[in-house]
């Protein structure tokens, strides 16, 4: 991960994770339908900026208790704690929600959201719950499927494997963009060209968007500037 610097994960959160999404249509032409959230997600904090960093993952379940004595479970939960807060950051947590009804119990509140900042994670991707809205640590972004009032059963069944939210699918140190929108997988090879990539896009529509809001838009002026779109390389 080393040739993948924090400042390149920052410059990627000037833009919204559509836009990240259109630039990887140019970088990654392959990954067009793949790699992104597919549902429908609840966004804690929509006015803060997007974020990105280096995915650490984890699985919860929230129906049923763990099938573990308390230590066992105090033990489970300091071993994760301790891979979020190991590696390389800023980091983007991604957690799958296991049960058969996903959301029925809130791993992300007040506690965790201060832990989880304190230990480097600028948010969470997750297809859980999430609640205490008005408490959670300032500047922590939270993409969910729910909200909800209880913690319920919630416990972590593993942590640093595979995970599939909403359709993405996630591996441990895999570069996570994130916002109101949902989230994306950005390739490695793609982070420094999304800059470039987006410049591009950014000219193209421009030609497309004068057009269109001037006096006297038509069909006629839309196909001409379609085809001076496509000409900008």
């Amino acid at each position: 991960m080393t040739d993948i610097s924090a400042a390149d994960l920052d410059r990627l959160t000037a833009w919204d994770t559509p836009t990240i999404c259109n630039a990887l249509e140019i970088t990654n032409p392959e990954r067009r339908a793949t790699g992104f959230t597919t549902g429908s997600m609840v966004c804690a904090f929509p006015e803060l900026k997007p974020i990105c960093g280096f995915a650490r993952t984890a699985t919860i379940r929230a129906v049923s208790p763990a099938a573990r004595t308390a230590a066992e479970n105090v033990a489970s939960r300091q071993s994760y704690y301790e891979y979020v807060a190991t590696g390389p950051g800023p980091t983007v947590v991604v957690i799958q929600d296991l049960d058969s009804e996903p959301g029925f119990g809130a791993f992300w509140g007040e506690v965790n959201t201060a832990i989880h900042k304190g230990l480097g994670a600028l948010g969470v991707v997750t297809d859980g719950s999430i609640r205490d809205l008005d408490a959670c640590a300032p500047g922590f972004q939270l993409v969910a499927r729910k909200v909800g009032p209880s913690h319920a059963h919630v416990h972590l069944v593993d942590h640093g494997g595979q995970v599939n939210i909403f359709g993405m699918v996630v591996k441990d140190g895999d570069v996570v963009h994130a916002d109101r929108h949902g989230a994306v997988v950005v390739p490695r090879d793609a982070v420094k060209k999304l800059p470039d990539a987006v410049e591009l896009l950014t000219r193209r529509e421009a030609v497309i968007l004068e057009a269109a809001r001037a006096p006297g838009f038509d069909i006629g002026k839309l196909k001409a500037a379609m085809g001076k779109s496509a000409d900008i390389h």
